[in-house]
């Protein structure tokens, strides 16, 4: 986890409590500063963020978790589509064209597309964004591989806004659809790889509007069609890969044709092994 205030803090949980380890070692302060560390010391990143934490400072898990931001700033992120039936026949309700997600669905090559950079990635408590120009926008909940130099280190939440309206008048305009200010957020927490098993996470988001629940829906990802493998190897396939990525892995949990996401609302998604992403909504 990171904090922003007063100033930018790597958080560490532990069995014991949650450690800043930015007062073990101050050239510490992101993700990104840790794995460089593993890296140069020949260690895992979890080995060193246990020696840091038994020389740093305990914190209030209660102050932490509202002054909570990206909890790492990965140079792109990338999203997978049409991993899990339902998606596919989501996409193929909203499209005009809808036999080329079924393509997909059934062949071997997995959809893949760029997704944000760190100047529109938000974090927990930040606002979400829908377009100006688009009349059905939803949130994708998602589950996130985190990568260092193309090797998995561990798995954060991700949210794959989207304008389904643009999208579905046109596959071709998918990078708008995906692609803007506010259109990505990532949070609360990186999970270490070897803590979990990514295989059988549930998954659950709930909208609210108001004092209204519009949404509320849970998923697996053992219902996943492809292997986070399968999708990791294609993401980075004949491509230059950054220092740090993430790569969402699509998603399951779709409102009804009748909902659209409008300004005010708050989506919460949350993963029992990482936490709990909430954003609320506005307009860009």
């Amino acid at each position: 986890m990171r904090t922003k205030n007063p100033d930018p803090a790597l958080i560490v949980e532990t069995a014991d409590g949650m450690f800043d380890l930015t007062t073990a070692d101050r050239s510490v302060t992101s993700m990104m500063d840790l794995l460089r560390r593993g890296q140069s010391e020949a260690e895992g990143y979890d080995e060193v963020a246990s020696r840091l934490s038994t020389a740093a400072d305990e914190v209030d898990p209660e102050d932490v978790l509202s002054n909570l931001t990206v909890p790492c700033i990965p140079e792109e992120v990338w999203a997978a589509g049409v991993t899990y039936e339902i998606s596919e026949q989501a996409r193929e309700e909203e499209s005009a064209m809808p036999d080329i997600y079924m393509d997909v669905y059934k062949s071997d090559r997995p959809e893949i597309f760029f997704k944000a950079t760190p100047s529109r990635t938000v974090g927990p408590g930040e606002s979400i964004g829908v377009r100006t120009d688009s009349e059905w926008d939803v949130p994708e909940p998602e589950l996130g591989v985190v990568l260092h130099h193309g090797e998995v280190m561990g798995y954060t939440i991700g949210n794959d806004v989207s304008s389904r309206s643009i999208e579905g008048e046109n596959p071709l305009y998918l990078p708008q659809a995906k692609v803007y200010n506010r259109s990505c957020a990532i949070g609360p927490a990186v999970v270490s790889a070897d803590g979990v098993d990514p295989t059988d996470m549930e998954i659950s988001m709930q909208i609210q509007r108001g004092a209204d629940i519009m949404f509320d829906g849970t998923t697996s990802t053992s219902n996943l069609k492809r292997s986070l493998e399968e999708l990791v190897e294609h993401c980075l396939r004949s491509d230059a890969v950054p220092e740090m990525m993430i790569l969402l892995t699509g998603t399951s949990l779709v409102p009804g044709d009748g909902f659209t996401l409008l300004p005010e609302d708050e989506v919460s998604i949350h993963i029992d092994e990482i936490g709990t992403l909430h954003n609320d909504v506005v307009s860009v």
